[in-house]
């Protein structure tokens, strides 16, 4: 027995990784947020978006990924459940299509009341995640922003959220992870084409700051393929499904 579901496995891993495949679900049992909690939940749009089957699905992993991680206040004030949970729902939004959606990488969301000085180079940051730390740091002022006003491309909790998952794909053999850096050199691919660099400087549909170096452009897709998605579907439809791959996002879950 214990064969067969090891041949299983490895025939599912290998569908995963040369067809991008969907396969993992939460099966039987699905863990509930507290009531409070529930309730802030329920007002996020892509929960509300999403149909009954996937509700649950969502809650449940945003209820293990605060449980998973260590949410700190650099001012040692009580981290309130509104921050819990939309700090978590934006993260398992980013990542809602993924095996691995808890973040390894990271351990701590450390936040501050606003923007703040990076010690690393005395510059100011909203955002600042530490690999070797596994710590991401975020104005939370900053994060709210980005949640409120909904059609500017600038969501700071998606920008930093895919710093982690970018860093994850260059230091992990997950199956998620080899689908990153695939699809991300196929997008470096994409950026060397005379064409696509013509069309990139003509339109300037992305902010300049996404051409700051390989992991802020990806930062930036990110935040463009949630904000502005039939746009940059419409603009650049390549490199929008090579996005579309790395997070393998189904049509119905986009807003």
């Amino acid at each position: 027995m214990g064969v067969f579901i090891l041949v299983g496995h490895l025939v599912i891993r290998a569908m995963q990784r040369k067809r991008d495949i969907i396969f993992f679900r939460q099966g039987l049992s699905y863990r509930k947020l507290s009531l409070s909690r529930k309730r802030i939940l329920e007002e996020y749009p892509f929960y509300q978006h999403l149909q009954p089957k996937y509700q649950r699905q969502f809650e449940h992993r945003v209820a293990n990924f605060i449980a998973d991680k260590h949410f700190r206040h650099r001012y040692d004030e009580p981290i309130t459940d509104e921050q819990y949970v939309l700090l978590s729902a934006v993260a398992c939004r980013l990542t809602f299509g993924r095996r691995s959606y808890q973040m390894p990488m990271l351990h701590t969301i450390l936040l501050f009341p606003e923007a703040f000085t990076s010690p690393v180079n005395e510059a100011e940051h909203k955002g600042e995640y530490n690999p070797n730390a596994k710590v991401l740091a975020l104005s939370w002022a900053d994060f709210k922003l980005g949640m409120d006003v909904i059609n500017d491309n600038l969501h700071l909790g998606l920008h930093e959220f895919t710093h982690v998952i970018h860093f994850e794909s260059e230091h992990s053999a997950t199956v998620d992870a080899t689908r990153f850096h695939k699809y991300h050199q196929l997008i470096l691919r994409q950026l060397m084409r005379s064409e696509v660099r013509a069309k990139l400087d003509d339109t300037q549909f992305f902010r300049a700051y996404a051409f700051t170096n390989q992991y802020e452009f990806m930062a930036v897709l990110a935040e463009y393929f949630f904000e502005s998605n039939a746009e940059f579907r419409s603009e650049f439809p390549v490199i929008y499904n090579y996005f579309k791959r790395i997070l393998l996002y189904k049509e119905e879950w986009i807003i």
